[in-house]
């Protein structure tokens, strides 16, 4: 495993947690991802030698303590930029603590991104030459 690349990799999250709490709309964050996770597969695909899926995997988990983190330590300020997370969580349990609902399902949703990232890479894997 390469821990170093796998941290280095995850500065692209920590980079997105800062962005996605003013700068950055909840309807354009996809189109970042998508970019991001296509540079981070094929980094993953020329520096590495094997375990692609299981990099992108790691990749974003860490991304995710990343993004959680920022979330919650700027809660106001994220809640105010996006209204529809708002009245999202008002819909699911643990209403009264969002923060608390936030760093539960921070790492549920760094596992299914990390799937597809995980994906992005063992196909990257498949196609790029090594460096």
């Amino acid at each position: 495993m390469n821990w170093k690349l796998i941290f280095q990799l995850s500065l692209f999250g920590l980079l997105m947690a800062f962005a996605t709490i003013s700068l950055i709309p909840a309807n354009v964050e996809p189109v970042f991802w998508i970019i991001i996770f296509i540079i981070c597969a094929y980094i993953i695909a020329r520096k590495c030698t094997g375990r692609y899926f299981l990099h992108g995997f790691l990749v974003s988990l860490v991304n995710s303590v990343w993004i959680t983190g920022a979330h919650i330590f700027f809660y106001s300020t994220y809640i105010a930029n996006h209204p529809q997370m708002a009245s999202m969580s008002k819909q699911l349990p643990l209403t009264n603590h969002p923060r608390l609902m936030m760093l539960i399902m921070g790492p549920v949703f760094g596992a299914c991104f990390g799937l597809v990232l995980g994906l992005f890479s063992f196909i990257a894997g498949k196609i790029v030459k090594k460096a």
